[in-house]
């Protein structure tokens, strides 16, 4: 499992293995108002289960307050981002995992019926799950044995796991609560899309100094334009996730000890140290030699 302070799932990431493609990741914030979750995407459904304080959750388009003992629904491809609410600690934990996990060894009832409609989008999970009603209750529960399943691994966990994925369909299935997203609208499909292809681009590039201007141009839009237009989807300026995206991976490579401070700030795209450790300072609440110190003594007591 991969306990994690501060820092996003990243896109590229392989969650599980080839076998048992699922990771469970906890993730604890305390900083309110800023994202727990930067803006991003991956190709694996993910269920998200806040454990405590309140985080003001994005989905594409839509923004709702999801609280401690609430959990969202993601499906794959959907961008989605958290911001903190409240002046609360906030925890939770992130179940991200191939839906191709749960595909029957041939073409059954269980596939027709439940795999390949979750895999469209057309037969899928309730996006905002609250302990409303018994069935709500009843995945709630269900996603907190999965979290325990993973937290303390045992022989025998992946069939627990998929097991309650199963019972998961079944109770949704049982009253009726299966939601069709495999149609959107047009115009909120032109905003995800041109939102994706700023970040690709950002994320491409992030190694060396980029302008807003050469964004914009990926979409097209003014400089001014894109701006708001990124502000509005995000919740923070491009130069806010930017240097988010960068500090992530500066995080990443501060774990190799053999690796300069200096040389680590102008792999990720800053040209001036004192910038980048202003910057780092902000976001991580310690400077890039003391997150690397703590680190490597956290990794050695493990040892």
């Amino acid at each position: 499992m991969d306990h994690t302070t501060r820092h996003s799932l990243k896109e590229d990431r392989l969650h599980g293995d080839n076998m048992f493609p699922l990771a469970a990741y906890w993730i604890e914030h305390s900083e309110p108002g800023v994202p727990v979750l930067d803006c991003h995407w991956h190709a694996e459904a993910e269920f998200f289960y806040v454990l405590e304080g309140e985080v003001l959750f994005q989905v594409d388009t839509d923004y709702f307050p999801v609280r401690a003992g609430e959990a969202v629904f993601i499906d794959g491809g959907d961008i989605h981002a958290g911001h903190a609410l409240g002046d609360k600690a906030c925890s939770f934990c992130a179940i991200v995992f191939d839906t191709h996990l749960l595909s029957s060894a041939s073409y059954d009832a269980v596939q027709e019926q439940y795999i390949s409609p979750l895999q469209d989008k057309k037969r899928t999970f309730p996006r905002h799950i609250q302990p409303q009603t018994k069935w709500e209750i009843a995945l709630l529960r269900h996603l907190q044995n999965i979290m325990d399943i993973c937290e303390t691994p045992s022989s025998g966990l992946e069939t627990a796991v998929k097991g309650h994925f199963y019972l998961m369909l079944h109770e949704i299935a049982a009253e009726g609560r299966f939601c069709n997203r495999s149609e959107t609208n047009t115009s909120d499909t032109t905003k995800i899309d041109r939102l994706k292809k700023a970040i690709v681009y950002m994320q491409q590039n992030f190694h060396r100094p980029i302008r807003i201007v050469e964004i914009a141009d990926q979409i097209p839009m003014s400089e001014g334009q894109f701006c708001r237009f990124f502000k509005t989807m995000t919740r923070q300026t491009p130069i806010e996730y930017l240097n988010a995206y960068r500090i992530r991976q500066a995080a990443d490579l501060l774990l190799r000890p053999e690796l300069k401070v200096s040389a680590v700030a102008l792999d990720v795209g800053f040209d001036h140290i004192s910038y980048f450790v202003k910057v780092f300072r902000k976001m991580m609440k310690c400077t890039p030699s003391q997150f690397r110190k703590k680190q490597l003594e956290a990794s050695e007591r493990r040892v």
